[in-house]
């Protein structure tokens, strides 16, 4: 029986190092590919940057150019920037005003 115990050790550490946070990673992908919405700029795997612009259950309607959109499946996203919050349009604020002319010193 003793003998056993550094077969084990060798197993709860092979767990705990790589299965453990091997799972944990696929969770979190799973996660951030489900919460793709229309607008949202993604990387697919494979490196191809583009716009989400249609939304199946399974694929995903990528628009790589203007007029150019292809279809992919959802596993084949790699990371997401989701879509900008809409602001108040850019110059509307008196602070932000731009001087007429360079400074001089």
């Amino acid at each position: 029986m003793l003998e056993l115990l550094p077969l084990v050790g060798i197993v709860l550490l092979f767990w705990l190092f790589i299965i453990r946070p091997a799972s944990r990673r696929q969770k979190e992908m799973r996660t951030m590919q489900s919460s793709v919405s229309v607008g949202d700029e993604i990387v697919l795997t494979s490196g191809v940057y583009g716009t989400v612009r249609e939304l199946d259950d399974e694929h995903v309607h990528l628009e790589i150019a203007p007029g150019v959109t292809i279809k992919v499946a959802r596993g084949a996203i790699g990371t997401v920037n989701h879509a900008p919050e809409p602001s108040e349009p850019a110059g509307t604020d008196e602070s932000d005003a731009v001087a007429d002319g360079p400074e001089e010193n």
